[in-house]
C-alpha cells in the first residue's frame, strides 16, 4: 500500500498517533466521537470534500470509494500499521482495539452489530437521501415523488428508533456504545443542518428527542462537532 502518498499530501506532526482523515459530516462526527471518547491520541486531517479531496489519489490510497472518513493507525493488529475506510468498521475496529463502548459477551456483540449495521444500511442512505432531495436538490428536481419517499423512509425509521428507544435507555440498554455513536450525528442532523424539524415533525418522537439529548450532551460529543470543521 503506498502510504507514502497519504504522508506527502497531509504530513503527520505526530506520525505515531492514530491519522484521521475526514470531515465533520455525520460520518465524519461519529469517528471522531469514538476518539474523543476513548481517549485516543489522534492527529485530524481535514478532507475537504466541497473541493474534492477525497478524488485525490492520495486520498484513494486509504479509501478507494473515495468518501470519508478514513484512517491510518501506526499501531495497529501485531504493531503493524493499519489503514482503514467505511465508518462503521471504523467503528467497530477502534471499540475492538480498546475494549470499550462495546459489550464484552458473544450475545452484547450481535446485538450492537445489527444496530451498526441499521445505521449503515438505512438511516445514513436514507436520511441522506432525504437531506439531498429537501435541501439541495429543490431547483433540480420538481418532482414530488423523490422527496416523499425520503421524507416517509426518514420517518419510518424514526419510529424504528423510537419504539425501541421507549424501552431503553441507549441502543443498547442502559450503556452507551459505539450503536449510539454511530446512530446520533444522522438524527441530529434531521433538524440541525438539514433544517427539517417541521417537514419530519419531530417532536413526535419523544424517546428519540430524550436519547439525542442525552448523546449530544456528552462533553466528547461537542468537541467531535469540531473536528475537522471547515
Amino acid at each position: 500500500m503506498q502510504l507514502h502518498l497519504v504522508r506527502e499530501r497531509w504530513p503527520a506532526s505526530h506520525p505515531s498517533h492514530i491519522q484521521l482523515y475526514s470531515m465533520n459530516t455525520p460520518n465524519g462526527i461519529k469517528v471522531a466521537l469514538a476518539l474523543e471518547e476513548m481517549h485516543l491520541a489522534y492527529e485530524p486531517h481535514t478532507i475537504n470534500i466541497l473541493e474534492g479531496d477525497q478524488f485525490s489519489e492520495a486520498f484513494k490510497v486509504i479509501n478507494p470509494n473515495s468518501k470519508i472518513p478514513a484512517l491510518i493507525d501506526p499501531n495497529g493488529p501485531d504493531d503493524h500499521p493499519i489503514s482503514l475506510m467505511e465508518s462503521g468498521a471504523i467503528l467497530r475496529y477502534l471499540a475492538d482495539k480498546t475494549g470499550e463502548f462495546i459489550p464484552l459477551d458473544r450475545a452484547g456483540k450481535s446485538a450492537c452489530d445489527q444496530w451498526l449495521y441499521f445505521q449503515v444500511g438505512h438511516i445514513g442512505p436514507m436520511f441522506g437521501q432525504f437531506g439531498h432531495f429537501f435541501k439541495y436538490a429543490r431547483d433540480k428536481c420538481d418532482h414530488p415523488y423523490p422527496l416523499k419517499r425520503y421524507t416517509d423512509e426518514t420517518r419510518r425509521l424514526l419510529g424504528v428508533l423510537e419504539h425501541h428507544l421507549e424501552r431503553h435507555e441507549y441502543m443498547l440498554g442502559e450503556s452507551y456504545s459505539i450503536a449510539d455513536m454511530a446512530i446520533v450525528p444522522w438524527v441530529e442532523c434531521l433538524g440541525g443542518f438539514y433544517q427539517a424539524s417541521e417537514p419530519l415533525q419531530l417532536d413526535e418522537f419523544k424517546a428519540v428527542n430524550r436519547w439525542q439529548q442525552a448523546c449530544t450532551s456528552r462533553p466528547a460529543y461537542g468537541k467531535a462537532r469540531e473536528v475537522c470543521s471547515l
